[in-house]
């Protein structure tokens, strides 16, 4: 069975420079399970790891997908397979870096998407059309009376979640959330470990918001005008990113500059708490609180522990 190791958790936590470290000390290359790094042009905003802070390491699912592609759970776990595959093969581990869930437990516990592949289209389109006319809220609510468990972990005004749930629901007449729970009872498709990487909420809220400055200051305002120049817009999966729509919104003359600023760092804490509850629910999944460590080597060390 290939070997996998698995470093989670919420945004901005650093989980990036931890995979990194370890990465040195166990010959190992990372593979992102990130939804938004996989497009190219889009670096500011996802927070994307830069060729320098890689520090020679190997990283894989970055830069891969033009902004106009689709991605979602089951394209990544194709293609993470076949890198933790031949990373095995090369005789080097493979670690899986990121904050998407949804994707993690996917390709970690073998998902199955075969009793909904999702292409009936004109079902798609006819929630999407309910959702610009009767605001999101609508959708979300149809959503919490078949699968209330799923509007524990979709936020509202994620509207194409919220519309792929209601589209499993339609498909196969079973709550998503309960499709999600039986897979994961499901052998482990790897043989993983599992660590969820996490801190003092305060201090995790404060580094998102010094993120979020920081990507002002790095120009995401002129990323995302590059980005709009390309034809991208509001309804483009890749554009309904966190830090991407807002600023489209500034852009579009919807709102202010401070106001768009304002709603990045909320969403992104929002997210990060939406984060924290999802891998709450991974039975595998060994915690390490930053707070209880003095240092990045200080988990290093607990992490070559664990995984012997």
């Amino acid at each position: 069975m290939n070997k996998l190791i698995v470093i989670a958790g919420p945004t901005a936590v650093g989980k990036s420079d931890v995979a990194i470290k370890l990465a040195k000390k166990i010959d190992g290359e990372i593979i992102s399970a990130d939804s938004m790094q996989v497009y190219r042009y889009m670096d500011i905003g996802s927070a994307k790891v830069t060729k320098g802070e890689m520090q020679g390491i190997p990283h894989h699912l970055i830069d891969v997908l033009d902004p106009h592609d689709a991605f979602n759970a089951a394209v990544f776990t194709k293609m993470a397979d076949e890198c933790i595959k031949d990373i095995n093969a090369r005789g080097k581990i493979p670690i899986l870096t990121g904050g998407t869930g949804f994707y993690i437990r996917a390709l970690v516990y073998g998902n199955d998407f075969s009793e909904s592949n999702g292409e009936d289209t004109d079902l798609y389109e006819e929630l999407e059309a309910k959702a610009r006319e009767f605001g999101p809220d609508f959708l979300f609510d149809k959503l919490r009376e078949v699968d209330p468990a799923s509007c524990e972990i979709i936020h509202k005004n994620n509207v194409k979640r919220v519309v792929r749930a209601l589209m499993f629901y339609k498909e196969t007449g079973k709550p998503i959330s309960l499709h999600n729970k039986e897979l994961h009872e499901n052998p482990p498709a790897y043989d993983f470990d599992f660590f969820v990487l996490t801190d003092d909420r305060s201090k995790l809220y404060e580094r998102i918001d010094r993120r979020v400055d920081k990507m002002i200051d790095m120009g995401l305002v002129e990323e995302v005008m590059r980005l709009k120049d390309m034809g991208l817009t509001k309804n483009d999966n890749s554009m309904q990113g966190i830090g991407y729509k807002e600023i489209l919104m500034y852009l579009d003359g919807e709102i202010t500059l401070p106001e768009a600023v304002e709603m990045i760092k909320t969403g992104s804490r929002h997210y990060a708490k939406r984060q924290i509850t999802w891998f709450k629910r991974e039975k595998d999944a060994v915690w390490i609180d930053r707070s209880e460590y003095r240092t990045d080597e200080d988990i290093l060390n607990f992490i070559l522990k664990t995984i012997g």
